[in-house]
This record gives C-alpha cells, sequence and structure tokens, in this order.
C-alpha cells in the first residue's frame, strides 16, 4: 500500500484524475487530501462524489470546504467566483454535506511520522497539542448544535492563542489557525489577511507560520496547502504542497511512505486562468 498526500484540488476533477492515473493509484493505497477539495474550479459537485466514493482517504478540511457548509446551513452568502451552487441543489446534497462534516481538521500518522492540516499551525502548539484542539472543532461540525458553530465560525479574532479561550473565541482560533493561517508573528500573533508569497521581513515583521523560531511543532514532519503563491516547498519537516492547480499551476501529490517522499505533478488543463 503506497500513501499519498494530494494538494488542494478546488473543483478541479480531471486533473485530479490525471494525477491518479500518473501515480497508478490502486484502491488499496490511501490518499490524504490536505482540504479545499471545493470551490472556485470547474467541477466542485463532481470533485466532491467522486472523493467521497475513494475506499481508503484521509481528508483535513480547508476554508473553503468550511464555506461550503457555512452557505448551505447559515445566512452567509456564496461568494464571487464561488461553483458550489450546484452542490447546493443536488438531489445528494445532505449526504455529501453530512460525510464533509465527518472530516478531520489535522490528522497525525505516527508509524509514517508525517502530519497533515490544511494551513497551519501556531508557535505555541506541537503536534500533539494541535491534535487535541483540531478534536475539539471536529467534536462541534459533528454535534447536534453544528449550525451554531458554523454560524459563529468566522472573524480573525482572538488574535493569539490563550489555553484560557472558551467557547466559539476558542473553536474561532482554532479554526482560524488550522484552515486559513499563512503568516504569523514571533509572539503568535495571527495576520490573516495577507496571501501573498513570503518577501524578506524586518524583525519583529510577521513571517510564516513555518518560519518563526520559537515554533513548537518544529522537527515534526507536517504536510499542508492553502497557500497557492508559495509554491512547492520541501524541507525536512516541512511540506507544502500547493501548487495552484486552480490558476494554471500543477496539481501535486507526495509520498508518504518511502524513505524520501517523492513528488509527482500534473499541469492544468487548458481553459484554466493562467497562473
Amino acid at each position: 500500500m503506497a500513501v499519498y498526500a494530494i494538494g488542494d484540488v478546488q473543483g478541479c476533477l480531471d486533473e485530479l484524475q490525471d494525477l491518479l492515473e500518473k501515480i497508478a493509484y490502486a484502491d488499496s493505497d490511501q490518499l490524504w487530501f490536505v482540504g479545499d477539495l471545493v470551490n472556485r474550479g470547474p467541477k466542485s459537485l463532481e470533485a466532491l462524489r467522486f472523493i467521497k466514493q475513494l475506499p481508503n482517504t484521509v481528508v483535513t478540511l480547508g476554508n473553503h470546504d468550511l464555506s461550503l457548509l457555512a452557505t448551505a446551513y447559515t445566512k452567509r452568502k456564496s461568494g464571487r467566483g464561488d461553483t458550489i451552487k450546484p452542490i447546493l441543489k443536488a438531489s445528494d446534497r445532505e449526504e455529501l454535506l453530512l460525510w464533509l462534516r465527518q472530516q478531520k481538521l489535522f490528522h497525525c500518522d505516527k508509524t509514517l511520522n508525517f502530519s497533515m492540516c490544511h494551513a497551519g499551525l501556531p508557535p505555541q502548539w506541537t503536534v500533539k497539542k494541535a491534535a487535541k484542539r483540531a478534536a475539539e472543532v471536529e467534536s462541534a461540525l459533528r454535534g447536534d448544535h453544528f449550525v451554531e458553530f458554523l454560524a459563529n465560525m468566522y472573524g480573525n479574532e482572538p488574535k493569539r492563542w490563550d489555553k484560557q479561550l472558551s467557547g466559539y473565541e476558542r473553536l474561532r482560533f482554532i479554526t482560524n489557525c488550522l484552515t486559513r493561517l499563512r503568516y504569523c508573528s514571533p509572539k503568535g500573533d495571527l495576520e490573516l489577511k495577507q496571501k501573498g508569497a513570503p518577501k524578506k521581513s524586518g524583525k519583529g515583521a510577521y513571517r510564516p507560520w513555518f518560519d518563526l523560531p520559537e515554533r513548537r511543532s518544529q522537527g515534526q514532519r507536517i504536510v499542508f496547502g492553502h497557500w497557492s503563491t508559495l509554491g512547492l516547498l520541501c524541507r525536512d519537516d516541512l511540506y507544502a504542497i500547493d501548487t495552484g492547480c486552480l490558476w494554471g499551476g500543477e496539481l501535486t501529490a507526495l509520498r508518504l511512505d518511502t524513505a524520501v517522499p517523492q513528488i509527482f505533478q500534473v499541469p492544468a488543463r487548458e481553459g484554466l486562468e493562467p497562473f
């Protein structure tokens, strides 16, 4: 059995099928999806249906997946460029959304020595702590009051982790880290508006979450997506695999069960916006 992590699909079903053909995918293989299965791409409904029926998957939810749930169950309106309306109108809508609510926000495999989330971790968390915090949000999504959680999920506050946080402020911070985080201050203040590629920064400036010197998850291998302007980044303990398929880049798979992780990519099909 091979194990592959796959970057942000975002409704790009044709490229996902091209990628599975390239890696010679078999039903016995395990696929890890870093999140953002849907939205903005041309086949969000078809991609969600396809991934749902795959026999051996691990999914960590991304911000676009959560946006789909919030739009379906709260007063949140779909945004410009969203491609989720076919899901909301589908005959199997509730089955698909229920399946989505059962997925993870953080995954840790001790045998492979790999963890996965969609976006990032604040510097105060170890991988073990991240898994425990993610479980709190997973419980809220799967529980009887999930609509109330979705209605209170959005917002950029609080900015810094405090173990005394409670209620929806606590759940919101955890969700923001695992599904939206790119930049963070050395003290752990989240910067959730900046989306561009990293630039040289001065002392005290916001930095990529993974470059903070006091990050407690250092040395623990993490694979993530969410950051198409960052592109492919492979370090000893860090693998960023959102390579912008949606924008005309590539869709990336990373084989995790080999001594050295192996990279596989397929280009975006014609007709997508230029990268």
